[in-house]
């Protein structure tokens, strides 16, 4: 069993203050032994990241504190001459471990930045895999890291509030899909809708149906998630895939 949460946030006046309000949050979830956190998509004011060891100090140090993995989010990373947007991930020791590119940059974003070419899989507590926002609208993304071998998905997302109702149904159908729990947290205030998500599968004899938690305003969420649950559900479902062309 391992114990994974997210962070629904709202907007704010500049980044400092946004890492201040939300660690107070991380150390609630540190205190309930939550061993991974996601926060949401662009939900700083500065999406510009220039260097994450030194603006998620803070976060670096509640994840070493609780030996708790950190996904902090998603942001416009300038490396030399290429622009992407890159989820990090803050290690249970305190260290950026590694970084997941947005394989579909969303609309204007394609103008501005390059797509990531890969899927990644991380390991601390779990085996787990992030697709970007946009990224859970294709399914190729969500596929290929369960065939990877992940146990669980994150996506950390932004969407507006006109997009809630079909994002929803993208995110359950990409659990159901690959038989895998999902976490996708999401910003919410006067433009983007909140609802984020928690969805976990269940099994009603031979049915296997969505249980969804949606969050609402400002607040963090931690859930028991069972792997071994998923196991053979998964598994049955890989050996039903037909190939053809």
């Amino acid at each position: 069993m391992t114990k994974v949460g997210l962070i629904q946030t709202r907007s704010y006046e500049n980044n400092k203050k946004g890492i201040e309000n939300i660690s107070k949050l991380l150390e609630k979830l540190g205190k309930v032994e939550t061993e991974i956190v996601c926060l949401p998509e662009q939900w700083l004011p500065n999406n510009q990241i220039e260097n994450y060891d030194q603006e998620f100090q803070e976060f670096r140090k509640i994840a070493k504190n609780y030996s708790m993995t950190i996904i902090p989010g998603a942001f416009y990373e300038k490396n030399e001459n290429k622009v992407s947007i890159n989820s990090p991930i803050i290690g249970p020791e305190g260290e950026i471990i590694g970084k997941q590119e947005k394989i579909h940059p969303y609309d204007y974003e394609k103008e501005a930045v390059d797509a990531g070419t890969e899927a990644k899989i991380f390991k601390t507590s779990c085996k787990f895999g992030i697709m970007i926002c946009y990224d859970t609208v294709f399914p190729g993304v969500a596929d290929m890291l369960t065939k990877k071998g992940a146990e669980i998905l994150f996506s950390p997302s932004r969407i507006v509030k006109e997009g809630i109702e079909p994002w929803k149904m993208y995110v359950q159908v990409r659990s159901l899909e690959n038989r895998i729990p999902i976490i996708a947290p999401n910003v919410e205030d006067v433009k983007f809708g909140g609802s984020s998500l928690v969805v976990e599968l269940t099994k009603e004899e031979k049915i296997v149906k969505t249980r969804v938690t949606k969050l609402k305003g400002e607040c963090e969420e931690s859930v028991n998630i069972t792997f071994s649950n998923y196991e053979t559900i998964r598994k049955q479902r890989i050996e039903d895939r037909n190939n053809f062309q």
